[in-house]
């Protein structure tokens, strides 16, 4: 497990005045508007500096940061590209059975009838509800939806989640 958390992504920057624009890769913005600290990530995720946050602002199109120390447009273009990051002792604190996508990324999924079907690749939001993207050796990834109907246990210090997959599922993807 990391010892901190992605939360978005910069853009170009906004005005003349070193505010940037934040792609958020949270699933809740707001939570950029409390932001004090954080760091700076590489595209390999290798933390390049930390920075203390000046100011932010969210608003109904756009997420805007404003670091300590970078003052004009020139400095922020630097860092288009590059990721914000918080330590987990900053990061948001979820609910009783919820988890944050990064830690549950490569967990091993198990179903109780068919055994281990292969790893999560990632998680997606398609409105309705998540999906879970499984990798599998020598074969085409399997989705399976985040519902607490099939979703039966999640141990992240064993690494693995045990689901129950619907009849008829496993088989679309053979």
């Amino acid at each position: 497990m990391k010892d901190y958390l992605i939360i978005g992504k910069l853009g170009g920057a906004h005005g003349v005045r070193g505010e940037v624009k934040v792609i958020p890769l949270t699933d809740d913005v707001r939570r950029f508007s409390s932001l004090k600290k954080c760091m700076i990530l590489d595209e390999k995720e290798h933390i390049k500096e930390n920075r203390e946050v000046e100011k932010s602002r969210v608003d109904a199109s756009r997420t805007l940061v404003k670091f300590k120390g970078i003052d004009d447009r020139d400095e922020v273009s630097k860092l288009t590209g590059y990721y914000i990051g918080v330590s987990r002792e900053d990061a948001v604190k979820l609910p009783e059975g919820r988890y944050f996508i990064s830690d549950l990324i490569g967990l091993v999924v198990v179903d109780e009838s068919r055994g281990d079907l292969g790893t999560i690749k990632d998680i997606i939001n398609s409105g309705a509800s998540d999906i879970i993207i499984v990798k599998r050796k020598g074969k085409n990834e399997l989705l399976i939806p985040y519902l607490n109907a099939i979703v039966k246990s999640v141990d992240l210090s064993s690494g693995k989640m045990d689901v129950v997959l619907p009849e008829g599922l496993y088989e679309i993807y053979e």
